[in-house]
């Protein structure tokens, strides 16, 4: 089995909320000015990764199905007279660069993992196997339009960021990967983040070959 423990959860959940209005309510977050070309969840994850304390010996692990999909949508949107600045945004580094780049912050790691069905089982795993001691587990998606009907995007905003350690002492619960001979399900990043942000216990395959299980203390 493996394992980490949970010593921190921080998680944003606007569902609908529109990117100039999620700009506006956390601009405070952020330095004077960096908010201007950060995608709906560079912003988000800015938020949440801001009160984790990470220092330069941790390790990040990102993990986004879709990769903001939504700066690619306003950027198309804006023709035939296309915003410079929406291009620009559409051509960002990803929301957690986007993030560090704001508040310059060194971690000793980054491990970043887009698309896949077996996107959050691997991403916890990336978590937990981290030589470091401590390790922040983050992630989320933002809301899109028309690439939602194609299966490409997000119908809703989110993002959680989650402090895992070896230590158990204080630890708000327990995060953990199991062998099972069973080789069915999958476990979507909504539904992980629906458990972290509800703080609801999780037992379910995650990937073929393995179950994921989340306890609160």
């Amino acid at each position: 089995m493996l394992e980490r423990h949970l010593h921190s959860v921080r998680t944003e959940a606007p569902g609908l909320e529109e990117h100039a209005a999620t700009r506006e309510r956390l601009r405070g977050a952020f330095p004077s000015g960096s908010t201007r070309r950060m995608s709906q969840l560079g912003l988000l994850l800015g938020a949440v990764l801001g009160e984790c304390s990470l220092s330069g010996d941790d390790t990040l692990v990102y993990a986004s199905a879709y990769a903001e999909s939504r700066a690619l949508e306003d950027y198309l949107a804006s023709f035939p007279t296309p915003s410079p600045t929406l291009f620009q945004t559409s051509i960002h580094p990803s929301a957690v660069q986007q993030a560090f780049v704001a508040r310059q912050r060194p971690v000793q790691a980054f491990f970043p993992h887009t698309g896949g069905r077996q996107l959050v089982a691997q991403a916890v795993q990336t978590a937990i196997l981290a030589p470091s001691s401590r390790a922040v587990l983050c992630g989320g998606e933002e809301r899109s339009s028309w690439l939602l009907g194609r299966g490409l995007a997000s119908a809703e905003s989110f993002a959680f960021a989650v402090l895992l350690s070896r230590e158990r002492a204080g630890a708000l619960g327990t995060l953990s990967l199991d062998a099972t001979d069973d080789e069915g399900g999958e476990l979507t990043l909504p539904q992980f983040f629906s458990a972290l942000h509800h703080r609801r216990p999780l037992d379910q395959r995650a990937a073929p070959g393995l179950t994921l299980t989340l306890s609160w203390h």
